[in-house]
């Protein structure tokens, strides 16, 4: 079995956006960091959220005031740092009587408002609903608020580029198959899934940033600690967009849970979540139909335009590892974090339970700041006033009239997607492009062979659907025929091979 001369100050298992994040964070501290995701980047939980970073209004409900301080807060910061992929999106609530008064949704948005500084966003107001409103009749008067959207699987794979540009070595379809402490060094042991070859990587310590796997990293190296983890199942749906509106809507049920409506990819409409206890393998999670049932039929108690389970174009599924608590039901299960540090006379390992998208950030640095004792002359930390990759413009308007002013022949679909995806990495795939031509193979949905290229050489894609479904949503666009020629590319040519053309 090979070994690698390096001897890391950091080891991270999962490439989710928490793991991704504490690569990052690590690196641009100054510490030599590896990390390892079995599958993609994004693969599991971070591309199945519901695609928003906000405070979580009915975290509220639930007393989690310390939770929801911290996210409002972080929520400016994403929203300065990565304004590519994160935007405003403002958020209406139909006011159902019979499920909450409304002055409690009024004394809830107004902790939504103070709990921390907008300096972003409006404040909220009530609304009410005319005949225009895409709404049923009945519902005449509601609430609305602001928070922001976000491509979260791109979150992730941004967090991977930046890590990278600080000297993380970032190790796709590689497998953890065993770690052992020897003299405070951990020997870990891990598999190229791609060549089939195991090989020895050390490292000074372990982030153990697994995700719903993380019990089973805390199981391996034989540190079972005191948090345990939830596994909750949050599912949605993705229709024709349901109503024209630029506005989310976020409906109450019965059951005192909620489901957000979103605009999503200019054409359609996520309907979700779900909140469902799961037990299983988290590779293997899918929707059910009493969870397809149940967002078709909240939606239909609303929307004028009703659905049916033949209109879903797309759905998926994810499974949160949320710290277990004393909460019967899933949807009260807390959304905190822990860290804990666990040394034992050995080598040591940072265990990271729970979490949410919006936090990855702050979760990131308290767990880099976890190895101070270990690294005490790492640098301070530094990532909330820096700017993701292609995030360094000032607005998405100027950068489309440069782009517009620098490629006059690129196709106005293409470079909206560019802005909305890549934001000024976009001139990295245009580079000595002057012609539709230069860009190579077509694929359709302004696919093109240069996009590609650039996604395996700089974004570890090395499948369609790495391409189609974390990279970009095209997967939805697409049609059979298009996805089983890009299907065939990628079984054609290895990653080298594709780089190698691309680039020549």
């Amino acid at each position: 079995m090979k070994a690698t001369d390096t001897i890391y100050d950091v080891f991270v298992v999962g490439g989710g956006v928490n793991g991704v994040g504490v690569a990052n964070d690590a690196a641009g501290r100054g510490l030599s960091v590896m990390l390892v995701e079995m599958n993609d980047l994004a693969s599991a939980t971070s591309s199945a959220s519901s695609k928003l970073i906000h405070g979580g209004l009915r975290y509220l409900e639930y007393y989690e005031f310390g939770l929801v301080k911290k996210a409002l807060a972080e929520r400016e910061v994403l929203l300065k740092n990565a304004p590519h992929i994160i935007s405003p999106l403002v958020f209406r609530l139909p006011h159902q009587p019979h499920l909450r008064p409304a002055w409690m949704i009024r004394a809830g948005l107004f902790l939504y408002d103070n709990l921390s500084k907008r300096l972003t966003l409006p404040k909220s107001r009530g609304v009410r609903f005319d005949e225009k409103a895409p709404l049923n009749e009945k519902i005449v008067k509601g609430f609305e608020y602001a928070d922001a959207w976000v491509d979260d699987s791109r979150l992730t794979i941004l967090n991977a580029i930046a890590a990278k540009q600080n000297g993380a070595d970032i190790h796709t379809q590689t497998q953890l198959l065993a770690a052992k402490s020897i003299e405070d060094i951990w020997h870990l042991t891990v598999l190229d899934k791609a060549s089939g070859e195991e090989f020895l990587v050390r490292s000074k310590s372990l982030v153990n940033a697994a995700g719903p796997w993380v019990e089973s990293i805390t199981d391996q190296v034989n540190r079972k600690e005191s948090h345990g983890v939830r596994l909750v199942k949050g599912s949605h749906i993705v229709v024709p967009k349901i109503h024209s509106d630029p506005h989310a809507y976020i409906l109450q049920n019965e059951d005192q849970r909620i489901v957000f409506v979103l605009p999503f990819e200019d054409d359609y409409s996520i309907v979700g979540t779900t909140d469902v206890d799961y037990q299983g393998d988290p590779q293997e999670v899918e929707i059910s139909q009493d969870e397809i049932d149940y967002l078709v039929d909240i939606n239909n108690q609303y929307f004028k335009t009703q659905i049916s389970q033949s209109d879903i174009v797309h759905s998926y599924s994810g499974v949160r590892p949320l710290l277990k608590d004393e909460a019967e039901d899933a949807k009260a299960v807390t959304r905190d974090y822990t860290i804990e540090l666990s040394q034992k006379g050995h080598a040591p390992l940072v265990n990271i339970y729970g979490g949410k998208i919006t936090t990855y950030r702050t979760l990131a640095e308290a767990a880099v700041d976890k190895l101070k004792k270990v690294f005490p002359k790492m640098k301070p930390a530094w990532t909330k006033h820096a700017a993701l990759p292609g995030g360094d413009f000032n607005s998405r308007e100027a950068l489309y009239s440069q782009l517009l002013a620098d490629y006059p022949w690129l196709p106005k679909t293409i470079l909206k997607r560019f802005i909305r995806q890549y934001g000024t990495l976009s001139y990295q795939i245009l580079e000595n492009c002057h012609t539709l031509e230069d860009l190579g193979e077509d694929f359709g949905q302004g696919l093109y062979q240069k996009e590609l290229c650039y996604l395996s050489q700089q974004e570890w894609a090395k499948s369609a659907d790495d391409v189609i479904w974390r990279r970009t949503k095209l997967g939805l666009k697409l049609t059979v025929e298009q996805k089983e020629q890009l299907n065939r590319y990628f079984a054609s040519k290895n990653t080298t091979h594709i780089t190698e053309k691309c680039c020549a």
